[in-house]
């Protein structure tokens, strides 16, 4: 094998992996806010993850289906960002430590430092115990999924370069 189409390989697998990180982080997010409302509707929790629409708005259809979807999509779009400084900063973490501290970090960011942002968000202070439990749990949960998926992605990636310089060589 060339050392062009070595190249080549490496690139394909370095998109690849990028690709993976936003589609985790999406994921990840859509899939988080989709168990908080779920939470939220079994009476887990004092609040649903609607709160960053409502916040913003009080139209009606946040209260429907598509006020579900519309969260869903949104909470997945801010968790790609959130993957990719997870990707940037702990990828090479073979540690389930990293997840949760992700996940931990990501609830008191929310609850302590961006409360102000979101007025139908309740204060720590404000919440019952089961909801800050959920909440944790769901955020720890959120920072498992995101973490190991992305370290695994990173740790094929340097799998497949190793075996691809170990067959350049041969």
């Amino acid at each position: 094998m060339s050392s062009n189409e070595n190249g080549q390989i490496q690139q394909e697998y370095q998109s690849m992996l990028i690709y993976n990180v936003l589609a985790v982080g999406f994921v990840g997010g859509a899939l988080a806010s989709f168990i908080g409302i779920l939470a939220h509707y079994v009476n887990f929790m004092d609040f649903s993850p609607k709160f960053i629409l409502t916040s913003w708005s009080n139209m009606t259809w946040i209260d429907h289906w598509l006020g579900t979807v519309m969260t869903m999509i949104l909470f997945g779009i801010l968790s790609v960002g959130i993957a990719f400084i997870y990707y940037s900063l702990f990828k090479r973490m073979k540690s389930i430590f990293p997840g949760i501290f992700l996940g931990v970090v990501c609830w008191a960011l929310l609850v302590f430092v961006l409360k102000p942002m979101f007025i139908d968000l309740p204060t720590f202070y404000k919440m019952s115990a089961n909801t800050v439990i959920t909440s944790v749990c769901i955020f720890i949960i959120y920072g498992l999924f995101v973490g190991f998926s992305i370290s695994y992605d990173h740790q094929e990636y340097i799998r497949h370069k190793n075996k691809a310089e170990k067959q350049s060589e041969s």
